[in-house]
């Protein structure tokens, strides 16, 4: 569905986008992942032939987005992270005129707004005034616009941006829904709803690629020791000099928590579960235990691990995989 080759953009003064190449199969919900200033917007703008690249190539359904700009639009929904509605229009009026503009004839557009609509919520306030709208309803007329002219390809940059909580969760279901239709590429900062919701992630870094795979194995392939979380009652100093004896513990670190409660953070090697070897150490000296867990591992650790590290030793990394 997509295809980047070497994709570049430069402007005055710094280079935003640094021959970045990666594919999108049909059917995927993929994941564009960087910090503030990675190029994950520039990159979105430039699939979307909003930008014009310095370099490379790219396309978009079998279109070349230089050549055939206009079939690239017709067949992408696109919702930017600022979504740029009309505050004096209702939201019906607002997709039937966004429709049209679409190429979408008059009976045709009535009855993809309705359908956009209802997969939206919408209905509720079809003849509401949009300046009247809460964040998250100008958020999802923002989607029914991306998908009123039914595009196989949705792309969304900060889709949950200012949303609560519980709107958040409703917008991870419904794009969850939306890929059993479109293929979907998704930029956003709430890394658990990508971990839950996308299948594959690319993460971006100064312009650069660093990582694409799928969450489970970025985060299998993290750097970071494992940690193991113990609550207990007796002697913390002691319990953590032998601790730190065990075979694949790195490290303990003491934190008093009252009431003669002591908490230890262990980190382990991440190949290794030394919570059976604890137990049985802080067992057998008769102390108590209260808790006794392991922190997974998440997206969030990965990302960080990933933008953390040299840029030319993550790059070698990749090009020797």
């Amino acid at each position: 569905m997509i295809q980047v080759n070497h994709l570049t953009k430069r402007y005055a003064g710094r280079t935003a986008v640094d021959s970045i190449s990666f594919d999108v199969e049909k059917g995927e919900i993929v994941g564009f992942l960087g910090p503030n200033g990675a190029g994950k917007s520039t990159t979105l703008r430039i699939l979307t032939c909003f930008l014009s690249a310095s370099e490379g190539t790219a396309s978009v359904a079998g279109y070349d987005i230089y050549e055939d700009s206009i079939k690239v639009r017709q067949h992408v929904g696109y919702m930017p992270e600022n979504v740029p509605l009309y505050p004096d229009m209702r939201v019906k009026e607002y997709l039937q005129f966004r429709g049209r503009i679409k190429g979408l004839r008059y009976r045709d557009s009535l009855r993809a707004v309705n359908e956009a609509m209802d997969i939206c919520s919408l209905s509720e306030v079809d003849h509401k005034i949009i300046a009247t709208l809460s964040k998250g309803y100008k958020q999802r007329v923002g989607l029914a616009d991306a998908l009123v002219n039914k595009p196989d390809l949705l792309i969304l940059d900060e889709p949950t941006n200012g949303l609560d909580p519980n709107q958040i969760r409703q917008s991870r279901e419904l794009i969850k829904r939306l890929g059993e239709r479109h293929t979907i590429l998704i930029s956003t900062h709430i890394l658990s709803e990508v971990e839950m919701t996308c299948g594959r992630v690319v993460i971006i870094d100064q312009g650069r690629i660093r990582a694409c795979d799928t969450p489970q194995n970025l985060i299998r392939r993290l750097r970071r020791p494992g940690e193991i979380m113990l609550e207990m009652q007796g002697d913390g100093d002691k319990a953590a000099e032998k601790i730190g004896k065990l075979e694949g513990v790195k490290s303990v670190k003491k934190t008093e928590t009252g009431n003669r409660w002591v908490t230890l953070s262990i980190h382990t090697d991440p190949n290794i579960d030394a919570r059976e070897d604890i137990f049985g150490l802080v067992t057998e000296a008769g102390w108590k235990i209260r808790e006794l867990a392991s922190r997974a591992a998440s997206l969030e650790d990965a990302f960080v691990d990933i933008v953390q590290r040299p840029s030319g030793a993550k790059i070698k990394e990749e090009a020797d995989a």
